[in-house]
């Protein structure tokens, strides 16, 4: 059995994150792709070997041929066509952020609790052997005791009419870059934080180019997550978990096939570990396959995204900022 996915929009992440991984895997196929125009839908296929281009979403999400959509489109229309696709009766994978707040993620969520379809955020590197083993050094009490959690995901992004400097597309640094550090900071840290204060950088008055945000977790460890598009620290994508008798640091927790290390330290003791260079993305879709194909759980479900969603908010919120809105 193939799991067959088309893709709302023609984005410019859709070949790296779907179409090349689905070709490494025999239980996908990417079969169809919309755009806003015939044309570019065409052309985009044409380039990537898809079999059906359409000139609109509803004509995509029509499709009885089709099993699953890939939502890419920008952060304040993921939230609608994610429901679009629920509504047409197909499986999702949105990308992040999954919607503009934490309200929208909350509709989505209990809208997928009312289906049999899967809703799956596509933090793929939630998905790759590095993070899974580092979750396993935390849980196993290594560190001892957790005391602070710090993650980081800062890259320059100068061309500020880029749609991600867009409030009225819910761009800002905090949902495009932070969105990653935020749910690191969840996962390394066992639990969803609390936000203590924030601090933005702007681009304009109500989107961020940069942010930092410290937090308190419910077990009592700390943590602070920095992100942006463009300010100092040009690129900066790391994690770091310091526990009572040692920590563990990570570089490039994000995509860990382009370039990595994990170093633990244990008193005296130093070591690092080496991982696959198989593509985050291609475990992500892994993933998403066993979920619709066999029932297998996800770990970043529409339930998880409520969790990111509601720190982001607060985030925005602690900075003197409001929340993103739906387009």
């Amino acid at each position: 059995m193939s799991l067959r996915i088309g893709i709302l929009g023609a984005a410019r992440i859709a070949p790296t994150a779907l179409v090349k991984p689905a070709a490494s895997i025999s239980s996908v196929s990417v079969t169809a792709v919309a755009a806003r125009s015939l044309d570019r839908a065409q052309a985009f296929a044409t380039k990537h070997g898809i079999a059906a281009a359409y000139g609109s979403y509803e004509e995509l999400l029509a499709d009885p041929e089709i099993d699953a959509v890939y939502n890419p489109l920008p952060n304040g229309l993921h939230g609608r066509w994610t429901q679009a696709a629920l509504a047409a009766g197909k499986h999702v994978l949105c990308e992040k952020p999954f919607t503009a707040n934490a309200a929208e993620a909350r509709e989505i969520a209990s809208l997928a609790q009312t289906t049999d379809r899967v809703v799956m955020e596509a933090f793929h590197y939630r998905y790759h052997p590095l993070t899974l083993r580092v979750e396993e050094i935390v849980a196993s009490g290594e560190l001892g005791e957790l005391r602070r959690v710090e993650t980081a995901l800062c890259f320059p992004l100068p061309k500020f009419s880029d749609i991600r400097y867009d409030y009225d597309l819910a761009g800002g640094a905090t949902m495009d870059a932070g969105c990653y550090a935020v749910h690191m900071a969840r996962v390394f840290g066992g639990e969803t934080p609390s936000v203590v204060s924030a601090s933005a950088k702007l681009r304009s008055p109500r989107v961020d180019r940069a942010m930092t945000a410290e937090l308190r977790f419910p077990s009592g460890h700390t943590g602070r997550i920095q992100c942006s598009m463009w300010s100092s620290s040009l690129l900066k994508i790391s994690a770091k978990v310091t526990g009572s008798r040692g920590s563990l640091s990570v570089l490039n927790p994000l995509a860990p096939q382009a370039y990595h290390r994990l170093s633990v330290r244990i008193g005296a003791s130093h070591r690092t570990e080496k991982f696959p260079r198989r593509a985050s993305y291609a475990y992500q879709l892994d993933a998403f396959a066993a979920a619709v194909l066999r029932g297998e759980p996800v770990k970043t479900s529409a339930a998880d995204a409520v969790e990111t969603m509601t720190v982001i908010d607060e985030i925005y919120r602690a900075a003197g900022l409001p929340p993103r809105e739906p387009s």
